[in-house]
């Protein structure tokens, strides 16, 4: 006799708790998901979970040295002076509304 839902859902359960499985989410902009389904294509694969799993997996046997050049920043953030200044002038600005706090100057 074929199991009812419940008795799959059960055993599915059991199993997530067995293997420790927890489920991730994760958020990307239209690029990331763009190059996903190009490499899902590639793989001709078309679970999402799986295909990511596959590229950790791959990052991971990079070893540390390796994982670090493939994830590092392509670009690199230079603040301007004009940028930080202001930034500072309006961090100060807001911190002196709040009379409990207490503004260190730094030479």
């Amino acid at each position: 006799m074929a199991k009812s839902v419940q008795e799959r859902s059960a055993k599915t359960a059991e199993k997530r708790i067995e293997y420790d499985e927890k489920e991730l989410r994760h958020r990307c902009r239209l690029g990331t998901r763009n190059i996903l389904e190009e490499i899902m294509a590639w793989s001709e694969d078309t679970e999402q979970a799986s295909v990511i799993e596959g590229c950790l997996r791959y990052v991971h046997s990079l070893g540390a040295d390796g994982a670090r050049e493939a994830l590092r920043a392509r670009h690199k953030i230079v603040i301007s002076e004009n940028v930080a200044r202001d930034f500072h002038n309006q961090s100060l600005s807001e911190i002196r509304k709040d009379l409990s706090d207490e503004i260190i100057e730094l030479k």
